[in-house]
């Protein structure tokens, strides 16, 4: 059985975070660029853009509450 100290788990959830951050960003681009793309932007393109967007600025305030620090989120997205 193995046994996690705190910082270990903490360590491994901020870890895990930044990783759902970085995907969350990638759904972002990846749905401004289709609604970029696409001539006739209906409500529902509009809605999952912003859908995107709502999923990435949760996570990432969720990651400043927690003091996550590092190279991994991309820098210059949100200034607070």
């Amino acid at each position: 059985m193995f046994v996690f100290r705190k910082k270990d788990l903490k360590k491994l959830y901020d870890e895990d975070l930044l990783d759902s951050i970085n995907l969350l960003k990638a759904d972002w681009d990846q749905a401004q660029q289709t609604q970029a793309a696409i001539a006739e932007v209906d409500d529902q393109i509009i809605a999952q853009t912003e859908l995107a967007k709502q999923k990435y600025e949760f996570m990432y305030r969720q990651a400043r509450k927690r003091n996550i620090k590092n190279n991994h989120i991309q820098a210059g997205v949100y200034d607070y």
